[in-house]
């Protein structure tokens, strides 16, 4: 594809990744770098290791704007452009709770719009920038935007696919559950042993041994075929009296027990953890 001009607004963590990968591919040129203070957008041009650190309202014209603040200030800086930015151009945020539409005061006013969502973990940018080549990213929006965003990320290493904007939150809903909130049952699986007495010093290595092969069996055999444990051998009795452990423990992670002891039991006799209606079948 032909050189772009890019522009950066908020660059966090995942801004300052794309960027950083972006710079490093060499095909186009960053330009202008925004942020809520001069010295935070500073610090992200010599982080990426190029653009020039300016304010929202002295952005120069572009082809491609990236939007990766916060979704609560998507659209208000999508209004604050909408009123300084030269354009009309392409603009795409990061979101993978939010649509493109979020980008509305934008395409008002002649813009194309994209959302592109990396199905990464950016808890370090460091890190993140190697992991990045190969990884996913879910793209939705208008066709004109997405011609110049798919081939833009698709160049530094992306594996876009499409998702249906009409659907997105429960895209990233899923994208919760699979990553942050597996995340979450790990820390209450450790709190729990090391209450219920576990020696401290294994239980690094107790937690490891137990999630290590769970994950490569999940990979492996899907999530039905890879689940074992009280629920998924229909062992009620069991379930019952543990659920009661855990809620004496923690009230709310007994509620998590219990919820989650009847979708594992619907897994592994349906292959499924909701309940199938007969127009289902």
């Amino acid at each position: 594809m032909a050189a772009l001009t890019l522009n950066l607004v908020g660059p966090g963590r995942v801004g300052q990744t794309i960027f950083r990968r972006l710079v490093e591919a060499g095909q186009h040129t960053v330009q202008d770098i925004a942020a809520r203070s001069l010295e935070s957008a500073e610090r992200a041009a010599e982080a990426i290791g190029a653009g020039r650190a300016t304010t929202l309202g002295e952005m120069r014209a572009a082809d491609v704007w990236f939007i990766t603040v916060s979704d609560t200030k998507i659209t208000a800086v999508a209004e604050a452009l909408a009123r300084s930015a030269p354009g009309p151009a392409i603009a795409v945020h990061c979101s993978g709770f939010l649509s493109s539409e979020a980008l509305a005061p934008l395409g008002a006013r002649g813009w194309s719009l994209a959302s592109a969502h990396p199905v990464l973990t950016f808890a370090d940018p460091a890190v993140a920038v190697t992991q990045f080549p190969g990884s996913y990213c879910g793209i939705e929006g208008d066709e004109t935007a997405l011609a110049t965003v798919r081939p833009l990320l698709e160049g530094i290493g992306a594996r876009c696919f499409p998702i249906r904007s009409e659907t997105k939150a429960l895209y990233h809903g899923a994208a919760v559950m699979a990553n942050n909130f597996a995340i979450v049952l790990q820390a209450l699986g450790r709190e729990a042993w090391a209450d219920s007495g576990v020696p401290a010093d294994i239980l690094e290595d107790l937690h490891a041994a137990i999630l290590r092969p769970t994950v490569e069996n999940v990979l492996a055999m899907g999530p039905a075929a890879a689940l074992t444990g009280p629920a998924s051998r229909n062992d009620w009795d069991v379930v019952t009296r543990q659920h009661q452990a855990v809620a004496d423990w923690n009230p709310e992670a007994g509620q998590a027990y219990e919820s989650l002891s009847v979708m594992a039991r619907r897994l592994k006799h349906s292959g499924s953890t909701r309940i199938r209606h007969p127009e289902e079948d």
